[in-house]
């Protein structure tokens, strides 16, 4: 257990970029790329008592708040610290010309990012970001009220570095520890065994699900989870990569790496998808569905504010 902090400071930047993690400062704002208005009611971001009981309303930067359709709040809340933008590099699939239309020659706005859904008085957090790798999660749960120790669900989209390692925190003795005490882990069982098993470089997970490994549960697509979240297969960008539908709310996780080009052209694929096909199949699927059935979409890598339609 005490080897994941070990683990994590001996990853290089290579690795961590591998994770989905490229960043460089903007020159273009993110705003040159923000998805379309939501149709959804938006509020101030909540600030709430440790015990997910009531809420009162604050602004806290990097956080954006809305409710959904069946009166759960939603808080977008920016992972990664300052201005993110995915290198042209990243987006190989794309000819020159497609790229060179977007008049982004500095890279697409993108962000880390992880949600926070207040459902029946609980609280719901979406993958766990970045932690040592510059995560501002903890950062900004504090500022928004929030204790850790009153999350009680979290739901993984997949187990690359930047949507876990958030899950690991150090102790007052300075051992590696739960971040979130009190929390019910959900991951995929097709994205489990595949990282336990078969794909290499896996210590980090391995070790992180072990500490977990007393409250973890693992899922299979088209099951309902508590607070009546469906898991959707996504896989393509890793072999479990999983979508959730909250009421109106579709948290897509890596779907999309660049939405200014992938909203138009999802056969476009990023080369951190590990089955580029399965990827494009399910951008395809995914963003079908959540336009028929008039669904908000979230993403962990959506440019600020992380929503889109």
């Amino acid at each position: 257990m005490n080897k994941i902090f070990a683990i994590l400071g001996s990853i290089t930047l290579s690795m961590l970029v591998a994770a989905c993690s490229d960043t460089k400062t903007a020159k273009e704002t993110a705003e040159t790329a923000a998805p379309a208005n939501t149709a959804v009611a938006e509020s101030e971001t909540p600030a709430a008592d440790a015990s997910a009981g009531s809420a009162t309303f604050a602004q806290v930067e990097g956080t954006k708040t809305l409710t959904l359709s069946n009166g759960a709040s939603v808080t977008w809340i920016q992972d990664n610290e300052g201005e993110k933008l995915n290198p042209r590099s990243l987006f190989s699939d794309a000819s020159d010309s497609l790229y060179n239309s977007l008049n982004m020659p500095d890279g697409i706005p993108a962000s880390v990012s992880t949600f926070l859904v207040k459902v029946d008085g609980k609280y719901i957090l979406f993958d766990a970001g970045l932690g040592a790798f510059g995560g501002q999660l903890q950062k900004r749960l504090a500022a928004l009220g929030v204790n850790p120790d009153s999350i009680g669900l979290i739901y993984l989209t997949h187990f690359h570095v930047d949507h876990i390692s958030g899950l690991v925190a150090k102790d007052d003795a300075g051992n590696d520890a739960k971040a979130f005490k009190n929390a019910a882990v959900y991951a995929g069982k097709v994205e489990y065994d595949a990282w336990m098993n078969d794909i290499p470089k896996n210590d980090l997970q391995k070790n992180i699900m072990a500490l977990y490994k007393d409250s973890l549960h693992l899922f299979a697509f088209g099951d309902t989870l508590p607070h009546g979240v469906l898991a959707m297969d996504a896989v393509g960008h890793t072999p479990g990569h999983t979508a959730f539908q909250l009421a109106n709310l579709l948290i897509v996780g890596d779907l999309m790496h660049g939405y200014a080009l992938q909203k138009d052209h999802p056969e476009i694929n990023s080369n951190y998808d590990m089955d580029k096909p399965k990827s494009a199949e399910s951008r395809k699927r995914i963003m079908q569905y959540a336009s028929d059935n008039k669904l908000l979409m979230a993403g962990m890598h959506l440019p600020p504010p992380g929503f889109a339609e």
